[in-house]
């Protein structure tokens, strides 16, 4: 029996439900113990810049099962285990995958290794925990965007960060509820909260919000992002409303929205999400602070 998985996806376009690759890695003492990875047909569009990111396309997941043919597979492997990802992102996916064909989620118990990171290297503890330069730091090379590669680095990583502290995987479920420095307490800024699950993430929203601008973004400080009103070379999230991402097949989108696709394609790492799939990266971060 593994001591814990990790799991990563790519998506087809923006909305986090379009799964179009999964990849699995079972890690024990003495290493990755087991992997899997399945291409999915999301039935939905794929955005050019996705693939651009991953290089999966619309061909290639012909023929290819849908998630609820993998249902099983997948619940094989995450329910009632430790499951890590880097970053909430793969989480939410799963989640509003399963949701999205209305199949219960697998219960797991989930453990974010780009927090376990910011708290076990001061290089990273504020910025630059993104996966490719946290392997840097640890020297793990991977293909990166390769859903299963991306699993085994989050794997990695939380290994590398077991060697380095002496900590078990049990005690970093605690120990990542916790500050990135339990001695000291600061204060919520303007740049976010900096022990929020998203801080050093650069938020810009666009379009249509559910909720007025002033609540979304309280929201987004909580969680540690800095809210900007225009999209930059410093942005790294734009969150789309729903009924925007729904008009994204038929490329009616805003000029932040253009702009950051733009800044996509020379080359700097923006998310685009939806409003409802940043509100769930909420919703299960501040359960999980709750339990």
């Amino acid at each position: 029996m593994t001591d814990f998985i990790a799991i990563d996806v790519e998506t087809a376009n923006p909305d986090m439900s379009s799964i179009c690759q999964i990849g699995i890695a079972g890690f024990s003492e003495v290493g990755v113990a087991f992997e899997w990875k399945s291409l999915v047909d999301p039935e939905d569009w794929f955005s050019p810049f996705n693939t651009d990111i991953h290089g999966i396309t619309e061909d290639m997941v012909v023929g290819a099962p849908r998630l609820p043919d993998l249902e099983s597979t997948i619940r094989q492997h995450l329910d009632g285990r430790i499951a890590v990802c880097h970053t909430p992102f793969d989480r939410v996916s799963i989640h509003q995958a399963f949701t999205s064909y209305e199949l219960e989620p697998p219960v797991a118990t989930w453990l974010d290794s780009a927090r376990v990171a910011r708290r076990t290297w001061s290089e990273v503890s504020q910025r630059g925990y993104g996966l490719a330069n946290v392997c840097d730091l640890i020297g793990y090379d991977f293909a990166h965007h390769d859903a299963l590669e991306d699993a085994k680095a989050a794997g990695h990583i939380l290994v590398a960060a077991i060697e380095a502290t002496g900590l078990t995987v049990h005690e970093w479920l605690a120990r990542v509820e916790r500050p990135i420095n339990p001695a000291t307490s600061i204060p919520i800024t303007a740049a976010g909260n900096p022990d929020g699950p998203l801080f050093g993430e650069v938020m810009v929203f666009t379009g249509a919000l559910r909720m007025p601008r002033r609540e979304a973004t309280v929201i987004a400080d909580r969680v540690g992002c800095q809210v900007d009103s225009s999209v930059t070379k410093h942005t790294t999230l734009l969150v789309v409303g729903d009924q925007d991402i729904s008009k994204l097949a038929g490329h009616d989108k805003s000029s932040k929205h253009r702009k950051a696709e733009d800044l996509i394609a020379s080359g700097q790492p923006i998310r685009i999400l939806g409003e409802t799939d940043f509100m769930r990266v909420v919703a299960l971060e501040e359960s999980a602070d709750a339990s």
